[in-house]
């Protein structure tokens, strides 16, 4: 329509190469204002095909994690766990890493534990698989691992890997933790401090 009237104009002998230039420079300020929207707007249109993440959802994106409250054609909305709302624009999410930790229905749980060189490591792996046993949370298929990973400075450390659904993440992580502790205190397996042996050498 522009060009048709610009067109009509310049037939009955109106100048129009400054109006031309004018609209140019004016289009162009219009599209770097629009910039960030227009990146913005284009992100949201991939988010909504793609669907990354879904309303209720934890996941992690441009540095922010939370549970994603709403979905919007230029933003997503992120609830963070100490109720905090954060606004962050599309083109910064599709721009960076997104994690979903709500994607898949089970998760696995990695907790490092460690012991003496002093202590039993089979009645270190047998008190920590009958704690995992003993938690109808831990899902038996996959199995979970128990595994020596460490020969550290202070400690063996042991690996322990057990599956569960992505609901009970974190209340297995915290209790699987505090049991471990209680139920080494009780056998008197050690968790040992960070320590240094010193040798001194008496010269004659």
């Amino acid at each position: 329509m522009m060009f048709v009237i610009i067109a009509a104009i310049n037939q009955i002998g109106v100048q129009t190469t400054s109006l031309i230039a004018i609209m140019g420079a004016a289009g162009l300020a219009v599209g770097l204002a629009m910039q960030g929207s227009l990146a913005n707007f284009a992100a949201g249109v991939l988010i909504v095909m793609f669907r990354p993440y879904r309303v209720g959802d934890y996941v992690e994106a441009a540095g922010i994690a939370g549970s994603v409250v709403q979905v919007g054609i230029l933003t997503t909305v992120l609830k963070t766990g100490d109720n905090k709302q954060i606004i962050v624009p599309n083109a910064q999410i599709m721009g960076s890493i997104i994690t979903n930790y709500s994607a898949n229905d089970t998760r696995r749980v990695d907790l490092v534990v460690g012991i003496g060189y002093d202590d039993d490591i089979d009645k270190a792996r047998d008190t920590i698989q009958a704690l995992v046993d003993a938690d109808d949370r831990i899902l038996k298929d996959p199995s979970c691992l128990i595994a020596v990973s460490e020969l550290a400075d202070s400690s063996v450390n042991f690996v322990v890997r057990p599956w569960v659904k992505s609901a009970d993440y974190w209340a297995v992580n915290f209790a699987l933790t505090e049991a471990i502790k209680k139920r080494f205190d009780k056998e008197g397996i050690s968790f040992p401090y960070p320590q240094q042996d010193v040798h001194l050498i008496q010269s004659s």
